[in-house]
């Protein structure tokens, strides 16, 4: 139910009514998961490689963590062209549904999979309809969720979930997706389709070893409380051995970034963490941008739209130089223009952050066996 009553969605794909019954739809459909749950389990069993779903996949950050804690990633979804061939060129043992996940059906997933059931299955929504930064953010919690197109996503990676019945799910977002009781209306959801515990996990990237502060939600069926870093690390850490951006260093996207002379002019002013841009946000809040980075504190939030300026030098932060921030190794590489490569590791979820929930997932699993 919506908190209105209204269904406005073709019943195929509309998360409400694929979610009657817990893991409704055809026979077929049950019949498929009900063998996939067997094998599953025997397959963890015998080889301990546990695999995962990820729904939209971006870049492939939250992956990344996981894979590199002896994760398997089996299916991602991803709607953006350039997009999912980053997530192909980094994960080719995965196989990348590149289509509206309104479109996707829980079917096409388990058809990929031969039938084996996920243990995981793990996803970022787009965060915009609930983000305190955002200045359009519908004032009414209920439209954020289910009437704004974008916002409505969120119940299709709940929908899907409902359907494969993972024993773990992960769902990252902002921590405003909780706010004016649209916490109580995810929980909700989520019972409908057969999770009754619900936590709302609240991290922070940079207690986890990422060299950038982020402030995110993990929304999942167990609780997530990593263990911590042994310090903070600081943008110093993380960019200080790159050389400056030269195609003669061969460093993937560490391309320099255009300046006008004007703007060239104005940055060189900017003291450590003063910002060149500022504007408002949601409830008038002043945010800035094209912020000089300070070199011994972790940088602020990375996002798609930020750009940073070097500590050191007179100039903006390459592609690579923000993956350095967000924990990305440097063979992650990121395909499609210099923009959409910006927005690519702005909008995943850091690197380091979602190996430490990893490593909490596996041992769930493992001791849950």
């Amino acid at each position: 139910m919506n908190g209105r009553g209204e269904v406005r969605v073709d019943p195929q794909t509309d998360p409400a009514e694929n979610r009657r019954g817990g893991t409704a739809g055809p026979p077929s459909l049950q019949i498929f998961l009900r063998m996939a749950q067997c094998f599953s389990r025997d397959l963890a069993k015998v080889s301990h490689v546990y695999t995962f779903v990820d729904l939209f996949a971006g870049a492939g950050g939250f992956s990344r963590g996981f894979k590199e804690e002896g994760f398997k990633p089996v299916v991602a979804v991803e709607n953006m062209p350039p997009v999912a061939e980053t997530y192909r060129a980094n994960f080719p043992e995965a196989v990348v549904i590149e289509e509206d996940i309104k479109n996707v059906h829980s079917l096409d997933i388990l058809k990929v999979l031969e039938g084996r059931r996920p243990d995981v299955v793990i996803g970022g929504p787009p965060c915009e309809p609930f983000s305190r930064a955002n200045p359009r953010r519908r004032k009414d919690p209920i439209e954020r969720l289910y009437d704004d197109p974008v916002g409505s996503l969120v119940l299709h990676f709940i929908r899907i979930v409902g359907d494969l019945q993972p024993r773990v799910f992960v769902m990252e977002n902002v921590p405003g997706i909780m706010d004016d009781g649209l916490d109580a209306v995810l929980r909700e959801e989520f019972s409908e389709v057969g999770y009754d515990k619900i936590y709302f996990n609240i991290l922070r990237a940079e207690d986890y070893g990422t060299p950038s502060r982020r402030v995110r939600v993990f929304i999942s069926n167990i609780p997530l409380s990593p263990e911590k870093a042994p310090r903070k690390l600081r943008v110093i850490d993380a960019i200080g051995d790159l050389p400056e951006p030269d195609p003669i260093y061969n460093i993937p996207n560490h391309e320099p970034v255009p300046l006008s002379p004007r703007k060239l002019k104005k940055i060189a002013k900017l003291r450590w963490g003063e910002g060149l841009v500022r504007f408002k946000g949601y409830g008038g809040r002043v945010l800035v941008n094209v912020v000089r980075l300070h070199p011994y504190r972790p940088a602020p939030t990375v996002m798609g739209s930020s750009r940073f300026v070097h500590p050191f030098q007179d100039r903006l932060l390459t592609v690579r130089e923000h993956a350095r921030l967000m924990g990305f190794p440097d063979d992650h590489i990121f395909l499609g223009g210099r923009d959409v490569q910006f927005d690519e590791v702005g909008e995943a979820v850091p690197v380091p952050l979602a190996r430490a929930i990893a490593r909490v997932v596996r041992r769930y699993l493992e001791e849950s066996a």
